[in-house]
């Protein structure tokens, strides 16, 4: 058996032209080496699998002018692993071998992979040789993460970041190869191995292997490259969406099961079709279909399917996948928690359709004012241009003029309210008055101060002006309501007033106001009661509209009012001070007085 080279090594680049996806990198760094500018420390940092080390490689046959078929494992050519050489020893070991010059070429090349590996101690061992190495020494190193390399390392080197690959370019690559080995390729398999990738071209050719070795007719297929890959195939996600315009639920729900069955994770399903949801509004608009890394014959099937799917159903549905993949890891039940998302997507065209029900009736509403408005134009144009105006549309306009400004007033009545029958009125709760006639106050400041001003009021002014409405209204209402004069007995008054202390059981507060000791006066016009305390008055504030009411209404006489008066506290006198308390055992024993004055004490100490 023959030892087999993967792709990945077998065409790994000899020269800067043949580096793929990295064209202002290799052309930097050909001038410098043309121009004999080339830095003595260089540092490659980027993703992996974009060409990091294949142009350090590069690099230092070049400035030894190698031949690009030549060794690459030259004696002046050194590679050194970071990751299992990342002591102060290796690097000690390291700056012994620089001080010897080459025996053969003009340079010693050192490249450092994944150099962020090295330890703290380490890069400060290395910190002089690579700020101040030999005229023949140039060190290339190669990171992942540049982020872990220390500052004072980064400021010493000329930094390259190396980019991810497009897929574009990684395509086109992997179709070269094929053509150079004979192995025939659908152009969908090669998307689909480019973007499983990530933009890492070494990755892309040992998925390209591996996917070459599993056929047996040394071809690459679709249908083997999803298999391969594990991924779920594109077709599952036009079907789910075709259900979900549909808004069948069950076929949706039938097909994710069937896609679980195949062994793939319902969060993988979930982002998979939020990806799909965004390459369909990116179809919607022709300057984005650049952004759709797809072949053609997908391509044709997004846009066929975007021109079925309107921007409000996508935008939808993708904030509701976005949710559910938020979700997915602290769900206990993913499986229901995306049948509950599938549902949510397949009621999304029922909702849009509601909406848009609404918006007709919308337009009917606008459409008269805006007749009344066309109207106005045609008949103030014709009598500047001093053309008659028909009769008709004269009086058409001059009627709905006078009908839209009569239903702006706001004193203006319906026809409902001038045929009602006058009624007299009946008692009606205070709190249930107060709270109409305050919307009514609302309603005409906004009125009234739209109309002679034409600016919103403040919110100062629409209290004082509700304020002012209620007061007139109570009076009003007072004025107009017929006197009941019915005399009544203490008796009368003790019953209704228990009535109504049973009504507001469970109110500790309102039953110890309510239990407060109260007198009528003698002409039965003021009920005074008697509260321990200015809480209890403020208590009786706010129940003393409904007492009124069901003592008016059951001793039927409106004559009388009800009010509270707090006792006076007698303050007693507080002892803080020495002195004051010297006052006090002095006024109850004088002899204490003349005990201080003899002994010449001082009573503040």
């Amino acid at each position: 058996m023959e030892n087999f080279v993967v792709s990945a090594r077998k065409y790994r680049p000899k020269r800067f032209d043949e580096v793929i996806g990295q064209d202002a990198i290799t052309t930097t760094l050909q001038n410098a080496i043309n121009d004999n500018h080339l830095a003595q420390a260089l540092l490659f940092c980027g993703p992996r699998g974009v060409g990091k080390t294949t142009c350090a490689r590069i690099v230092a046959r070049l400035i030894n002018e190698v031949d690009g078929d030549g060794n690459e494992n030259s004696l002046n050519i050194f590679e050194l692993d970071a990751a299992s050489n990342n002591s102060v020893e290796h690097i000690r070991n390291l700056t012994d071998q620089v001080r010897y010059p080459p025996q053969s070429g003009k340079f010693k090349i050192y490249i450092i992979d994944e150099v962020h590996m090295l330890s703290n101690a380490a890069f400060n061992a290395f910190l002089k040789t690579l700020e101040e190495p030999p005229p023949y020494a140039i060190f290339i190193l190669a990171t992942t993460e540049k982020h872990k390399v220390i500052p004072t390392i980064l400021s010493r080197c000329q930094i390259f970041d190396f980019n991810r690959i497009g897929i574009t370019e990684i395509v086109d690559h992997l179709k070269s190869i094929a053509e150079k080995e004979g192995i025939k390729t659908e152009n969908e398999a090669l998307h689909l191995i480019a973007q499983k990738s990530d933009g890492a071209l070494r990755d892309a050719l040992s998925f390209f292997d591996l996917i070459n070795t599993f056929s047996s007719d040394n071809s690459i297929s679709y249908q083997s490259t999803i298999q391969n890959l594990h991924v779920l195939d594109y077709d599952y996600y036009f079907k789910v969406t075709d259900h979900l315009l549909a808004q069948d639920i069950s076929s949706s729900l039938l097909l994710f099961d069937e896609i679980l069955q195949k062994g793939f994770e319902g969060n993988n399903f979930i982002s998979g079709l939020e990806l799909h949801f965004r390459n369909l509004m990116v179809c919607h608009d022709p300057l984005t279909h650049e952004l759709l890394d797809e072949s053609d014959n997908v391509k044709a099937k997004y846009l066929e399917q975007a021109d079925r799917s309107s921007s409000s159903f996508l935008l939808s549905a993708m904030n509701i996948c976005a949710q559910c993949d938020l979700q997915y890891k602290t769900s206990n039940n993913t499986r229901l928690l995306v049948e509950l998302t599938l549902m949510k997507l397949a009621h999304i065209p029922s909702v849009l359709d509601l909406s848009n029900m609404k918006e007709p009736e919308d337009k009917k509403k606008v459409e008269p004012t805006e007749q009344v408005e066309k109207k106005k134009t045609d008949v103030t144009e014709k009598s500047k241009s001093g053309q008659p105006s028909e009769p008709d549309e004269v009086g058409s306009s001059t009627l709905e003029d006078s009908a839209s400004e009569d239903s702006l007033k706001p004193d203006s009545k319906s026809e409902a309210e001038l045929e009602k029958p006058e009624e007299h009125p009946t008692p009606t709760p205070k709190s249930s008055l107060e709270s109409k006639e305050k919307q009514n106050g609302e309603t005409n400041l906004i009125h009234s101060k739209l109309k002679k001003t034409g600016a919103i009021p403040s919110l100062k002014d629409i209290k004082n002006s509700v304020d002012e409405s209620i007061d007139k209204t109570q009076s009003k209402i007072v004025e107009d309501e017929p006197k009941l004069t019915e005399k009544f007995t203490d008796s009368d008054l003790k019953n209704a007033w228990k009535d109504f202390k049973e009504k507001r059981s469970g109110r500790a507060q309102e039953q110890n106001v309510l239990s407060q000791p109260y007198a009528l006066s003698e002409d039965k016009k003021v009920i005074t009661i008697q509260l321990s305390n200015s809480v209890q008055l403020d208590i009786l504030s706010e129940i003393r509209s409904d007492l009124m009411i069901h003592l008016k209404s059951i001793l039927k006489n409106d004559t009388f009012q009800i009010e509270g008066t707090v006792a006076k506290d007698e303050s007693k006198e507080m002892l803080y001070t020495n002195k004051e308390k010297f006052n006090h055992l002095a006024k109850k024993n004088p002899q204490i007085k003349s005990l201080q004055e003899k002994l010449g004490l001082d009573p503040e100490f």
